[in-house]
């Protein structure tokens, strides 16, 4: 016997449809987070970083953790965007639970940048000291 909740279900979609789906779902989220301001200022700096990887890596481990880092600067900020979204979501008023989720995933904001200016601050004295010295 069926269940009424089922019939409100949409069919899964399998497949090549199903991949279509998701990658203009990934899109969506792309083009949502772009229009946050943080998220934007960091996708213009990685495209700065990006290109200079290549030329400050002194090797290809070096270079793919340069962009590495940089790559989870954004998708740490996108995952943190997506926390805001649902707890606005939840509701406009303060509450002690919101708060806590926001700043977590502020936080974990910062140790990536952290994270990412110390790696990229280590290939750079690492090449002044080879070029410089």
């Amino acid at each position: 016997m069926s269940d009424a909740r089922d019939k409100a279900l949409p069919s899964k979609l399998t497949g090549w449809r199903r991949v279509v789906k998701a990658t203009g779902y990934s899109l969506a989220g792309l083009a949502a987070g772009w229009r946050e301001p943080a998220f934007r200022q960091e996708a213009l700096l990685a495209l700065v970083l990006v290109p200079a990887a290549f030329w400050l890596g002194q090797s290809w481990t070096e270079t793919v953790l340069l962009l590495t880092v940089t790559a989870l600067v954004l998708v740490t900020e996108l995952l943190n965007t997506a926390v805001e979204a649902v707890v606005d979501r939840i509701g406009p008023e303060w509450h002690a639970q919101s708060k806590r989720a926001k700043d977590i995933g502020s936080a974990a904001v910062l140790l990536c940048l952290v994270l990412c200016g110390g790696v990229w601050l280590s290939a750079l004295l690492r090449w002044a000291s080879l070029h410089l010295l």
